[in-house]
């Protein structure tokens, strides 16, 4: 007898192949049979009208330190995710010398936007090299699966000490070595790439740039020898691709012999950068490499409200009076208070903080009940102001003071120059790009696409008006199949007899992402923006449900992934 029975389900099963109505069954942890008429299971669900999917495989995830401390892996878990992939873009928490993690967290909170206090407060740092950390991560109960990647700053700091932070300094021969040499080590032990960053985005909380910014040639390749040496893993890069980096990148990659995985959207003052990075992928899968472009579901959006990181009145003498208030006491005092309230937008500083909000309220938009991800420009915060005859300010402050102070505003910051998602079409259509970019357990006060995976599906599989709609095939399969495959996954993303039982079954007409909102869930009180769905009706990691009806079952199968 199967363990586990779900009867007369619309199967998409991560291929891409068309829908079909199936039985599925369980036995343990693996898929044991896909088809019509199964025999009974000790538990039988009937899933008429319910899509049933892969878990999604999410390899762009920021969960280094949370993964550390919480065993639910939220939101994630909650958006259906089943196996979570972390120590991206470079930075994370091994190696790591005593009396160096202060670095690693600085340089953490100010790239991925994680507040000190939570990770001094939430790690105990029981570890010191990466494969002591996996052996952390391996020892705690958790929801979903978990992988880890080497991130380039720490291992270069770890050698280097305080030059390996200055992005200028030059590592010594030895120094490359030594690199090579723990890279190799931690491959060894289970670690599923080495990621670095190649981006000005990135700075430490000190202002620093991140320490990979321009590491050379020779650096470079010490690494890539070693995980050829290795011969694991992938190779993770968040980069700003000026002029030659992609062929420096693909380099690495040919010398390693392992597959490249690099950030794919749009920026505004290059926004047609993204395509000549897209050809460089096609030309390098073309010449035999293995290269995936990771693209996000949406734009990337800046939320504001009274209580995230930013809004257009932090700097603002008033506020930073009340900016250690509770944030109830602050609403109730800016509610009550006109004169309060037009100060806050009529006295605003003449500095950059205020004209970067100002423009940034140019494309700005309410983030509501109904949540749009493709809004009409003519709907922005500032143009809607100047029609009433009102400063932006004014406005933005009322609406964000709405819903007893936690109304929202969203600037799309990337993927958005034109106004519309076109060119995230286009990459997710794209045969060389899989579903990324939602960096989960990152930027916790200012973006919240940890809920990218239920956009995926909700808004190019049914919602879009202002545009083509996609396959609901194809998109599921972009979260699957294709993500499993970048990381060399070959026993789950897909519905099939000996695979792993990583099930969602959806509702997919109440399918949908709730409005943002911000908790104060994470150690030492730390503040999270938290964006839920609704329509998730069961998740099951290796055959065991982890989320009913969006409420955790208490069950915690999952286990750390080693390479």
């Amino acid at each position: 007898m199967h363990d586990l029975v779900i009867r007369n389900a619309s199967l998409i099963d991560g291929t891409g192949a068309e829908r079909r109505v199936a039985d599925v069954a369980v036995i343990g942890e693996t898929i044991a049979e896909v088809g019509r008429c199964i025999g009974p299971g000790k538990r039988e669900i009937k899933a008429d009208g319910l899509i049933l999917t892969p878990g999604w495989v999410d390899i762009h995830t920021h969960y280094d330190g949370q993964a550390t401390w919480d065993p639910f892996m939220s939101p994630s878990a909650n958006h259906g995710v089943t196996t979570a992939i972390f120590g991206n873009c470079g930075v994370g928490f091994a190696p790591v010398r005593p009396g160096q993690e202060k670095y690693l967290i600085n340089l953490m909170e100010g790239v991925e936007d994680i507040p000190e206090t939570v990770l001094s407060e939430g790690m105990d740092f029981t570890w010191e090299s990466f494969p002591e950390y996996l052996e952390a991560l391996d020892s705690m109960k958790r929801v979903m699966d978990i992988g880890a990647q080497v991130p380039h700053a720490a291992l270069r700091f770890y050698v280097m000490g305080e030059r390996g932070a200055n992005h200028t300094e030059v590592p010594t021969e030895a120094e490359i070595s030594e690199m090579g040499r723990l890279l190799e080590q931690a491959l060894a032990a289970g670690a599923l790439g080495f990621t670095t960053s190649r981006t000005i985005k990135h700075r430490a909380a000190d202002g620093r740039l991140t320490p990979t910014l321009s590491a050379a040639e020779p650096e470079l390749a010490g690494l890539a020898l070693a995980m050829r040496r290795a011969g694991k893993g992938v190779i993770e890069v968040n980069s700003d691709f000026s002029a030659g980096d992609f062929t420096i990148l693909r380099q690495v990659a040919e010398l390693a012999d392992r597959p490249l995985s690099v950030l794919l959207l749009q920026v505004d003052n290059a926004p047609d950068l993204w395509r000549e990075t897209l050809a460089e992928i096609e030309k390098a899968n073309r010449d035999g490499l293995h290269v995936t472009g990771q693209v996000g579901s949406r734009f990337i959006g800046m939320v504001m409200g009274l209580e995230t990181t930013v809004n257009p009145f932090v700097s603002h003498p008033a506020w930073k009076e009340m900016a250690d208030l509770d944030p109830r006491e602050r609403y109730r005092r800016i509610a009550s208070n006109t004169n309060l309230r037009r100060s806050l937008w009529h006295d605003l500083p003449n500095n950059g903080h205020t004209r970067w909000l100002g423009k940034a309220l140019d494309r700005a938009f309410t983030l509501g009940v109904d949540i749009n991800y493709e809004p009409d420009p003519k709907d922005a915060v500032a143009l809607r102001a100047a029609a009433l005859g009102r400063d932006r300010f004014d406005l933005a402050l009322e609406l964000m003071l709405e819903n007893e102070g936690r109304g929202l505003l969203i600037h799309p910051f990337e993927n958005y120059t034109e106004g519309n998602l076109e060119n995230v079409r286009i990459m997710l259509m794209h045969p060389n790009c899989v579903a990324g970019l939602a960096d989960a357990g990152a930027h916790v006060g200012v973006i919240a696409d940890h809920s990218s995976a239920t956009t995926l599906l909700t808004h190019w599989g049914r919602d879009r008006t202002r545009g083509e709609k996609l396959p609901l095939e194809v998109l599921v399969r972009k979260q699957t199949m294709a993500t499993a495959s970048a990381y060399g996954f070959t026993d789950r993303g897909v519905i099939s007899v000996g695979k792993r039982a990583d099930i969602n079954l959806i509702d997919f007409d109440a399918l949908r992402v709730c409005t943002p909102e911000v908790r104060y869930d994470l150690p030492a009180g730390g503040r999270r923006l938290v964006q839920l769905p609704e329509g998730y009706r069961s998740t099951f990691c290796a055959g065991v449900e982890t989320f009913s009806n969006g409420e955790a079952t208490g069950a915690f199968p999952g286990r750390l992934i080693r390479g």
